[in-house]
């Protein structure tokens, strides 16, 4: 039903909603030429009143929108820009309270999220958060983050569930969206009783034991590493006397490698190419056996490139993921059990163990997260307890 401003209104399962094209000259400041929203009414003539005020607003709004282009009026205005997006605008304009009437659809939270949280990310935050928002409209639709309901978590769930992934990926997936729910209705002022809150996902689904990888076939795949002698070995090598994890190594530098009171030691820290999982995750670990071979050919090889495996690292991002493939790929032709890089971590510990190494230096030198409260004072230990410790399993007498 179209009123005398030229908004109007409809109504859906009961519920009245406002409608409103946005004008041709104003339609690139959005992300649909069509701004809809509910009323939150069943009554028609609350509609009315509400749908003509929202109009007025609306129309005072474009206005101002078209007078910060306007090289004579616009000059007079005290705006940021005339790039300032919706938000900004909304809130330039002392309305930040009433901004809540005009509901953002997912895909413009997903675009503020961005802007406000994407500072300083890396390349792949961008690229997740960008694949499982299209993976969510595609299933529930580009809708004001208000009307999403229940049902809507729930087949989306569903949906991820009858793509088989995992119960871990389910809940890394969901909690991107509800994210960006949550965050972008408190910016723009609204309240949000999530539809996602306590969504039952079963963490356990699809999920596989990584078994490590035993002795024998540790000391088969090192030799084959020395046989080989190239960069992807290398890196092999190098994670399987120091239980580092397959991205830690690969982002490393070459000057992440030092000496300490005569000692090798490697640093492992975060990098704008590569994150750290945890803050135990940074740490400085001493190089033995394999590691420390690895680390000869590696300082000693390609002398122009800072990296120390540039192979991976021909971007903004190391590619860790190619690395896991390839080199995953060959650890599993060499070695009958079904074996990966990361099992040269869980075997580290178990070899740490089986020397009867104390669990705080195990965590130490893994970088893992040792309980208790006492164990967050001080500095840990030094550096040449760990190097005997790392001695004895790879060098056993």
């Amino acid at each position: 039903m179209a009123n005398k401003n030229g908004s109007f209104f409809f109504r859906k399962n009961g519920i009245f909603y406002f409608i409103r094209r946005v004008p041709v000259q104003l339609q690139r400041h959005y992300i649909t030429a069509r701004i809809s929203f509910s009323l939150k009414t069943r009554s028609k003539k609350v509609a009315l009143v509400r749908s003509k005020a929202l109009a007025a607003r609306l129309d005072d709004y474009w206005f101002r929108l078209q007078m910060l282009e306007d090289e004579t009026l616009g000059k007079y205005l005290n705006h940021k820009s005339p790039k300032t997006s919706i938000i900004d605008a909304v809130r330039d304009n002392g309305d930040e309270k009433n901004s809540a009437d005009l509901v953002l659809s997912f895909s413009g939270a997903r675009q503020l999220y961005l802007r406000l949280k994407g500072q300083n990310r890396t390349p792949n935050f961008y690229r997740t958060t960008d694949r499982d928002v299209n993976l969510f409209i595609g299933v529930c639709g580009d809708k004001p983050i208000d009307q999403y309901v229940r049902a809507d978590a729930v087949a989306f769930r569903d949906h991820l569930l009858s793509e088989g992934l995992s119960g871990q990926s389910i809940v890394r997936v969901l909690s991107t969206i509800k994210a960006i729910l949550n965050f972008a209705s408190t910016e723009i002022g609204i309240s949000n009783q999530s539809s996602f809150s306590r969504l039952y996902v079963d963490r356990s689904l699809g999920k596989t034991d990584r078994q490590p990888i035993s002795l024998e076939n540790i000391r088969k795949i090192q030799d084959k590493c020395i046989q080989v002698d190239d960069e992807k070995r290398w890196i092999i090598a190098l994670v399987a006397d120091t239980g580092m994890r397959l991205g830690e190594a690969i982002g490393l530098l070459k000057s992440d490698f030092r000496i300490v009171d005569g000692m090798p030691v490697v640093d492992i820290r975060p990098h704008p190419w590569r994150r750290l999982k945890t803050k135990n995750s940074e740490r400085t670990i001493p190089l033995v056996g394999s590691s420390l071979w690895a680390t000869k050919r590696i300082l000693n090889a390609n002398k122009t490139s800072i990296f120390a495996f540039p192979c991976y690292n021909r971007s903004s991002l190391s590619n860790t993921n190619s690395a896991s493939a390839t080199l995953n790929k060959w650890l599993n032709s060499q070695i009958p059990e079904s074996g990966t890089l990361h099992g040269f971590r869980h075997s580290c510990r178990d070899r740490l163990r089986a020397i009867e190494a104390p669990s705080d230096i195990v965590d130490q030198i893994g970088g893992w997260t040792t309980s208790g409260i006492g164990h967050s004072y001080g500095k840990g230990y030094p550096l040449a307890v760990l190097h005997r410790w790392l001695l004895q399993i790879a060098n056993p007498t």
